[in-house]
């Protein structure tokens, strides 16, 4: 999107605002399966927790996408978007049976990482087909929140568990119609996801029913210019050779399956905020913001960078500030970044906004969560309001004390 884009939107909605790029998805989607058109079936999962706004899944519905789910919840958000139960895959972590035996009701795959509820469920549901997720104990994620693949992970069934596992599925008679693993998000090394896909391809060998296999996600985007990215174009040449050589040796064609989320979106979206104050101190200029971390957390949470840019004076001398927001607590967005010269009143856009930011505001200090925008062919389209005060109060209970008082009294 261009400058003039962001301001149009920026004056037309003020802010904070959340912005997203339809076309950037789109390509990102296209440049994804475009890496593996040499493999017979590919399914694409979209990661519905990086961004669930059900206009963002129903135009990726439209793409030819599938949905990759963890709650019950993400489950009739995208039913309710349109997608076909059969192209939702759930892959919950430490939800109750009973969660699972609702979800198998809607009619999407199921994908269970413990032995403790394979068992169960299998015992009860034989004849329903199950995904397996594996734990491959290789750490190919970034931060360590993000990095699930490793040994001392909670996710996932550790691949040192596979004789319990077949022994599960001897004795519930289950049929297991995929297998699954996630290393974790930020992948920076191809070479070291596929050494973990050899190790779900020896796992695989122990089931002669499957139709598909599922790599998860976690590819790499840049944050800045020169940022190191998962290079999607090689990983797909490599992949797909090795696994075309896996289904000539398992004797027929499987499906390949990812759930990327962050691939799709992160680069689509933009953060937009107005800048409240400009402060100068002894050793630093803060630019704050009308946000916080209520809004955009990844900072605090992960250390991320997000690329920050003076929308309003784009081409004005840069000058070295720390743009920080308005919550009571430290919440700095970045230290020392240089951007165009910011007076009080600019807008300034956050880049790689569109993946787990939304997703996981809040309402802290009282704040209202901030509107979205979805720029499609060259328009913008409002597709979630900004909160309002009621909304801070809905589902409360208020007791009226005094009258409770009066009662006791008489």
């Amino acid at each position: 999107m261009k400058h003039t884009d962001l301001q149009q939107i920026a004056k037309q909605f003020k802010g904070p605002l959340y912005v997203y790029d339809a076309e950037k998805i789109k390509s990102q989607y296209q440049r994804l399966t475009s890496a593996f058109k040499g493999v017979d079936q590919l399914r694409v999962h979209y990661a519905t927790k990086a961004l669930n706004n059900i206009s963002i899944l129903k135009y990726i519905e439209s793409l030819g996408a599938g949905l990759d789910t963890v709650s019950i919840q993400e489950v009739q958000l995208g039913i309710k978007a349109g997608f076909n139960p059969s192209k939702i895959i759930y892959t919950p972590n430490g939800v109750s049976l009973n969660e699972i035996e609702e979800v198998a009701k809607l009619g999407v795959q199921i994908n269970i990482d413990n032995l403790s509820i394979l068992e169960q469920f299998g015992s009860k549901y034989p004849e329903i087909p199950v995904c397996i997720r594996i734990n491959p104990h290789v750490m190919a994620g970034g931060n360590s929140n993000i990095s699930v693949g490793h040994i001392d992970s909670k996710f996932g069934i550790s691949i040192h568990q596979m004789p319990h596992l077949l022994r599960i599925i001897e004795l519930t008679k289950m049929k297991i119609n995929g297998i699954h693993m996630h290393t974790g998000s930020d992948i920076l090394d191809i070479d070291v996801f596929l050494y973990a896909t050899e190790i779900l391809f020896d796992a695989a060998r122990n089931f002669d029913s499957l139709e598909f296999i599922d790599f998860g996600s976690g590819f790499k985007v840049p944050y800045k210019e020169g940022d190191i990215e998962t290079n999607i174009e090689e990983l797909g040449d490599k992949l797909t050779e090795k696994f075309n050589a896996f289904c000539a040796e398992y004797g027929r064609s499987l499906t390949l399956a990812f759930e990327p989320g962050k691939f799709l979106v992160s680069e689509a979206g933009y953060f937009l905020t107005k800048v409240n104050v400009v402060k100068q101190t002894t050793s630093t200029v803060f630019a704050q913001v009308d946000s916080g971390f209520n809004h955009l957390i990844r900072p605090m949470l992960y250390g991320s960078f997000h690329h920050i840019e003076n929308i309003t004076n784009p081409s004005g001398r840069e000058r070295f500030y720390s743009v920080v927001g308005y919550i009571c607590e430290t919440d700095t967005f970045g230290s020392n970044r240089r951007i165009a010269e910011i007076s009080e009143g600019d807008y300034l856009a956050f880049r790689n906004a569109g993946a787990y930011c939304q997703t996981m505001s809040s309402n802290y200090n009282s704040r209202f969560r901030p509107a979205e925008v979805l720029w499609h062919q060259g328009e913008a389209h409002l597709i979630r309001e900004e909160e309002r005060f009621e909304d801070l109060l809905r589902n409360q209970i208020e007791i009226d004390f005094k009258h409770a008082k009066e009662l006791k009294e008489a």
